[in-house]
């Protein structure tokens, strides 16, 4: 790669992950069987959704459209992890900066979708008797698709600053995608108008969010405790336990790898942090979202009889 610049990123090397050549089956089926178990769990959500009336609200719109984030957050990366863990030339021929995007897309769209179920849920808990005007399907629509167009111009703009810079060292990146960071310490030019830009839109995109999901549950509770009898306490935690399960898997381990950087992490800590939440929390979410879910599993049923 010497003396080529960022027109020739589809000849950049995934190093991928630290497994043992002995150990390279065992994993590419675990892997296999995680990918798969995403892609169906999400599907079936999605299906779920879209054919039975009694999940027509804005709660399982919401949910919907998480799925399919999931969904594509997983395909973003899986795919090229099996492949490159059976291929000799762990390349990435159709370019980091097509992966990168897609990567920042879904990412981001997670993020906003967490912080509307966020809000639906404050809005059911402390005004149950206007919840339906005030959760229109307006509001839903416009809400969800706001948050499509901030993550597109939010992952643009980060590709189309990588774009800039210019390549001309090693071309081995030491990951199992092209993460955004791992390709900042390949360039060769200047990359702190990259790095300013990653701080700042990275409070908006991150912090920002996490913060509002964090308001809505200090509302909730504060609801909660106005009148802190038996059954309202039971359908908060009913309500609000598998959002809050899955706000924790996903923002925990972002914001230890992005947000909260340790001199100490090595290549491989950081590997496996990634892992967890493009590989495990898309995966673990269906499961988080319907194994308490009566409505669901009813839903469920409905379909299959």
């Amino acid at each position: 790669m010497k003396g080529r610049n960022q027109t020739l990123l589809s000849e950049f090397l995934l190093q991928g992950l630290p497994i043992q050549p002995q150990h390279q089956h065992l994993f590419y089926a675990l892997f296999l069987a995680m990918y798969l178990t995403t892609i169906l769990g999400n599907l079936l959500i999605i299906i779920l959704v879209r054919l039975d009336s009694h999940l027509h609200t804005p709660m399982y719109s919401f949910l919907s459209n998480l799925s399919f984030s999931d969904l594509c957050f997983s395909s973003v990366t899986m795919p090229k992890l099996l492949k490159n863990m059976q291929s000799q030339v762990p390349s990435i021929p159709y370019g980091c900066l097509a992966q990168m995007y897609f990567f920042l897309f879904f990412a981001d769209l997670e993020s906003f979708l967490l912080v509307a179920m966020a809000y639906d849920r404050y809005v059911a808990i402390c005004f149950p008797l206007h919840y339906t005007r005030i959760m229109s399907p307006k509001l839903c629509v416009c809400l969800v698709m706001l948050s499509w167009v901030l993550t597109s111009f939010h992952a643009l703009l980060h590709t189309l600053l990588m774009a800039r810079l210019s390549f001309c060292g090693d071309n081995v990146i030491p990951h199992f995608f092209c993460d955004m960071s791992a390709l900042l310490k390949l360039a060769c030019s200047g990359t702190s108008v990259n790095e300013l830009v990653i701080f700042v839109t990275g409070g908006i995109i991150l912090v920002i969010p996490f913060l509002l999901i964090i308001v809505s549950y200090a509302r909730i509770v504060s609801c909660i405790l106005k009148s802190p009898s038996a059954q309202s306490i039971h359908k908060a935690f009913f309500t609000c336990g598998s959002h809050l399960s899955v706000v924790s898997l996903f923002y925990g381990t972002v914001i230890g790898l992005y947000l909260c950087p340790s001199a100490n992490n090595s290549t491989v800590k950081e590997t496996v942090m990634a892992m967890m939440y493009t590989v495990v929390t898309p995966m673990l979410n269906p499961f988080i979202y319907s194994l308490r879910n009566r409505e669901l599993k009813g839903a469920l049923r409905r379909v299959l009889h």
